[in-house]
């Protein structure tokens, strides 16, 4: 709106005691209901004068008597809205000015010349307390209206079109308000005053469901239709806040059975939202106190957590596993229909495998319409995707895998100011962007693997607006140094300078950037592969795909420190997807064959060995990842991998500790004194059938932690104290990490595992630019 409201208010002055102050406000003050706020407090004190939005900032004219005023600043501050963080950019006397009331004025985004350091987007909020009893309150006019919202919930991030925060920047310009909203939005007393996404029934969006010939275009109905459809199994697309979900009823074994075939997910674990954070405890999942605080914050993740041998969930959402990620509603219309439902459904982003969720009808029809039986639309627009974001809790730290609606973009201060805009592309898989410049980054949501030509657009779009949104032109791309990521590719074309990070310098300055009071590091950078940083490599050399290394120093000045013995994988890049390859190699490494004990042999095994002893098409790697596959192979537990980690988590799954010693890996300094770890003590482990699987994946993740820890004490008796982090897709592996970090602080050293930046690869675009950043300090 650009309507202007004042209220007289009836401040106690004389000429003498009246006094006027501007206050320049920055920090996220937009979308979070912070005019509102303001324009109640200026009530409550007596305070005349006006707050409008800037473009990131708010600027207030206040007057009153000087204890009024100050008691208004400190308010400010003091009572903010919940969501909202301000920051004072300046506060100075001005003159006074003409006025009886207080106003709230119309949004002036060009009145500063350069505020663009100041501008925050808000992420998507959770439907509030307030809003949630009015959809259950049947004399509400906005009973079970599934567009409810207030200032301090709802769409945020993914309907702004530009800024200032205002409803024309935004997809509700498409629905006028009608003379009641208008009326809530013109009132002081009313929690909606100011709300920019305000809607109802009579102005607002609506829904219309699809089944074969029949169409619904009326909200009630729509949901009625929707949860009758749950009750007979089918599975339905429902477009949601930041794209749609394919839902089902979690308790029926034929629906997902369904929904993995038709979506060619066999084994993939699907995420399961609640009815209701008063029933947690009904559905055979271990919600602890830490799940349930996460799980009802203002993120409202996705949580893994323990599921029950006597759940009533079906075993086909997370087949192998122990745990189950769980989540409970965040939008209106997800509260209506578990609400309705009552029982737990299966919500699996809408998409194809690895590419960003979808958000609109006509693609969700096509390309999805052999996976859905029927479709839940509505005509709110979505501006740009954005998925459901993932929390694990590791060492009693819910810690993200995954950042997106909810709590990306996700800004941070860096531990620096940088001379020019930077834009950091991330890695190829889980691929999330940043933007930086000054002291301020921002991490975008997830995006996905960029392996399709949707993947890659979204990719495209979400730079652009990062950069459009904030006012922040890049001068400069930060990549990986896989010259073969697209990611990488796409930097290349856009005729900037450019700055190569190696893949894991820069999961280890994700560690040191989050925690950046500590200078002195020794990283473990644990992983599936990146391509390695060999500084004597030339052009065509075999350069090494790392993955299990340990680097000294700090952002800007890594040394290559620790690392795995290297093995030489059979197929390359097929390794990731055939465990069973990387178990040969390590077998082959030590003249060792195939044990029938660890399953079928595989398939033209004998011309694979000709390729390998020939080194064709067979890198070399210490990848950590790699020799998780190759455990999980010799024993048994799988051979393909359906998706990425599969056989990593199997091995965690199953693992249960036991008495029995870990096999002690030796170390040994290479010829350029990296302090490699020889794994093959663990094969004679793997491959005895007299110990219970479950025990020999237990050894495996204590020895792997022993080692770490070895390789920490042996490189701090030479070089002296240092902190001790962990980045890398591997440290996702909660007995890995907590085993390792219980070791550690055992042994005196301080240890950290990231807790607000992904420790995977969605966290890889943070590192490459701090690792960039602290190379262009002057």
């Amino acid at each position: 709106m650009t309507d202007t409201t004042t209220h007289n208010s009836s401040p106690d002055h004389t000429p003498d005691t009246f006094h006027a102050r501007f206050i320049l406000l920055s920090g996220h003050v937009q979308g979070v209901g912070f005019r509102p706020f303001v324009y109640r407090l200026a009530m409550e004190h007596g305070i005349t004068g006006w707050i409008e939005n800037r473009m990131g900032q708010v600027a207030i004219h206040a007057q009153g008597t000087r204890a009024n005023l100050r008691r208004f600043e400190l308010d400010i501050l003091r009572q903010a809205p919940p969501h909202s963080t301000p920051v004072i950019h300046s506060i100075h006397d001005a003159e006074n000015i003409a006025t009886e009331g207080f106003e709230i004025r119309k949004s002036r985004p060009n009145r500063l010349r350069d505020t663009r350091t100041d501008i925050r987007l808000v992420p998507d909020l959770p439907v509030c307390g307030q809003c949630r009893i009015e959809l259950k309150d049947q004399s509400d006019r906005r009973y079970r209206y599934p567009f409810t919202n207030c200032t301090q919930c709802g769409p945020r991030y993914t309907i702004i079109t530009a800024l200032p925060y205002d409803r024309i920047n935004t997809s509700m310009h498409a629905f006028p308000m009608c003379a009641d909203c208008t009326a809530e939005y013109q009132d002081i007393s009313n929690r909606r005053f100011h709300a920019e996404p305000i809607a109802c029934p009579v102005c607002g969006p609506v829904l219309e469901y699809h089944h074969r010939e029949t169409r619904i275009v009326e909200n009630d109905a729509a949901i009625r239709a929707v949860v009758n459809d749950l009750g007979e199994g089918r599975i339905i697309a429902v477009k949601g806040i930041g794209g749609y979900h394919l839902l089902c009823d979690a308790r029926n074994d034929d629906a997902v059975k369904r929904l993995r075939m038709a979506k060619h997910r066999p084994h993939k674990p699907l995420a399961i939202m609640l009815p209701g954070n008063n029933r947690l405890g009904q559905w055979g999942i271990g919600i602890q106190d830490i799940h349930r605080e996460i799980l009802g914050n203002p993120v409202h993740p996705i949580v893994l957590a323990t599921v029950y041998p006597d759940t009533c969930l079906s075993n086909e959402i997370a087949p192998g596993l122990q745990e189950i990620g769980v989540m409970l509603p965040y939008s209106p219309l997800h509260e209506i229909i578990l609400e309705d439902f009552g029982f737990p459904v299966v919500a699996t982003s809408a998409n194809l495998s690895g590419e960003p969720v979808l958000t609109e009808a006509q693609d969700v029809e096509t390309r999805l319409g052999t996976v859905a039986d029927s479709f839940l639309h509505h005509n709110r627009g979505i501006q740009r995707p954005a998925d459901d974001p993932v929390y694990r809790v590791i060492d009693t730290v819910a810690r993200p895998l995954r950042l997106s609606r909810g709590n990306a973009p996700l800004e941070r201060e860096l531990p620096f100011s940088l001379p020019q805009p930077l834009l950091a592309t991330g890695g190829h898989m889980k691929n999330t962007v940043a933007l930086a410049w000054d002291r301020r980054i921002v991490l975008s949501p997830h995006i996905g693997d960029l392996d399709s030509a949707r993947s890659r657009d979204v990719f495209t779009q979400v730079i652009a607006d990062l950069q459009a949104l904030y006012h922040v032109q890049a001068t400069r791309i930060i990549t990986d140094a896989h010259p073969g990521y697209a990611s990488t590719r796409w930097a290349k074309q856009q005729g900037l300078p450019l700055l190569s990070v190696p893949h894991h310098h820069a999961h280890a300055s994700a560690v040191a950037g989050e925690y950046s009071h500590e200078t002195d590091w020794l990283v473990f950078t644990w992983d599936g592969v990146g391509l390695g940083a060999d500084p004597d490599a030339g052009p065509g050399t075999d350069q090494a795909l790392w993955g299990g290394e340990a680097f000294l120093g700090r952002p800007g000045a890594w040394r290559h420190a620790a690392s795995m013995r290297e093995f030489r994988l059979p197929g390359g890049e097929k390794a990731g997807r055939e465990p069973w390859r990387s178990a040969l190699a390590m077998l082959w490494e030590n003249d060792l064959e195939w044990n029938p004990d660890s399953g079928h042999a595989p398939a033209n095994i004998d011309m694979l060995r000709i390729a390998w002893e020939n080194r064709l098409n067979c890198p070399r790697t210490s990848a950590v990842g790699r020799l998780f596959d190759g455990a999980a192979s010799l024993l048994n537990l799988l051979q393909t991998s359906s998706f990425e980690g599969q056989g990593p988590m199997y091995l965690e799954a199953i693992a249960e500790k036991c008495t029995l010693e870990p096999p002690e890996l030796p170390l040994h300094p290479d010829a350029n004194k990296v302090l490699r770890a020889d794994w093959s003590a663990l094969l004679s482990l793997l491959r005895d059938p007299s110990i219970p699987a479950a025990h020999r994946a237990w050894l495996f993740h204590r020895s792997m932690a022993d080692t770490l820890l070895q390789q920490a004490c042996r490189l701090r008796d030479i070089h002296g104290d240092f902190a001790v982090g962990l980045g890398g897709g591997v440290f996702q592996n909660r007995l890995l990490s907590e085993l390792s970090l219980d070791l550690l602080r055992a042994n005196g050293f301080r240890a950290y595992l990231p807790e607000a930046i992904p420790v995977n690869d969605g966290g890889l675009c943070y590192g490459q630019m701090i690792e960039a950043g602290y190379r262009i300090q002057p």
